[in-house]
């Protein structure tokens, strides 16, 4: 166990304000709370916030008809009653399908509000946040490949700029945008140099082995496989001024190994899970 309210590692990174101290390492909620709730609903992500967790990450798409929800997979075949692709329907008939009820849960059945189950817009997302009672970050990954391309970039920065976090203020949600297309990390950093990128990987490329990262990323993002099999990737990162967030990390030996390391940020479905192996008290501890 460790004392998780020290201050963040120093680096390079864009957006980064040194006069506010962030608690070290972030635990940033996968998809929200969504061990206990259903991914990528407005109910996991107020659970997640209310649990205590810095940070929240979500997936965007692209609507057939421009609008940029949460969702991960291609269909929402998994995650709703419906079927089909995301870029091939329309918000209004995506939002018409249930996103909450497969998944099921006693906080559902105890609070029946929650049921309201539609698509989650990042918009909504965003706003989530900017209304937390205290700062709440926002990791957002754009899915690649798609049919819309770079439109989804360019439509995450618009979004962000008209919300005017681009560059936050202190208080303000901080967010880093995440992919696994080194492509896109460079379209957003050519867009928008403050913003904070992480490069997500489930594999690390040969030339990235000594903790280099390519010019798109400023933070190294490993799945924790990676981590298990490569321990010493961490401090490579670290000696070339980068941070390290991994995901997703749930089991308690590899929440503690993540802890060992001194990775900066741990994504994780148990928000409060990791909370409680980093000694920091939950609200409802």
């Amino acid at each position: 166990m460790v004392d998780g309210r020290n201050g963040r590692r120093s680096a390079n990174l864009g957006a980064v304000t040194a006069s506010e101290p962030r608690p070290h390492p972030l635990v940033i909620a996968h998809r929200g709370s969504s061990h206990t709730l259903a991914e990528h609903t407005l109910a996991a992500y107020r659970k997640a916030i209310e649990e205590g967790a810095d940070a929240l990450e979500c997936d965007t798409r692209l609507t057939a008809d421009g609008v940029l929800v949460c969702v991960h997979d291609r269909r929402i075949d998994r995650t709703s009653d419906g079927r089909g692709v995301v870029s091939a329907k329309t918000y209004a008939e995506l939002n018409q399908r249930d996103f909450s009820s497969w998944k099921a849960s006693a906080d559902l059945d105890e609070d029946q509000e929650l049921r309201a189950g539609g698509l989650l817009t990042l918009e909504a997302l965003i706003e989530l946040v900017k209304q937390a009672p205290r700062q709440v970050d926002l990791s957002i990954e754009t899915k690649h490949p798609v049919r819309y391309g770079g439109l989804v970039e360019d439509k995450v920065v618009a979004l962000l700029r008209r919300h005017d976090l681009v560059k936050p203020g202190q208080g303000s949600p901080r967010v880093r945008l995440m992919s696994f297309s080194e492509i896109a990390l460079r379209r957003l950093r050519e867009q928008e140099p403050s913003l904070q990128t992480v490069l997500l990987m489930d594999r690390v490329p040969v030339r990235a082995r000594s903790g280099w990262l390519p010019s798109g990323a400023r933070i190294a993002g490993p799945g924790v496989h990676i981590i298990r099999a490569h321990p010493n990737y961490v401090a490579r990162v670290h000696s070339a001024g980068a941070q390290v967030h991994v995901w997703t990390v749930d089991d308690p030996s590899d929440i503690d190994l993540c802890i060992a390391l001194g990775v900066d940020g741990i994504i994780t479905n148990r928000p409060a899970s990791v909370l409680r192996r980093l000694g920091r008290a939950t609200p409802g501890d």
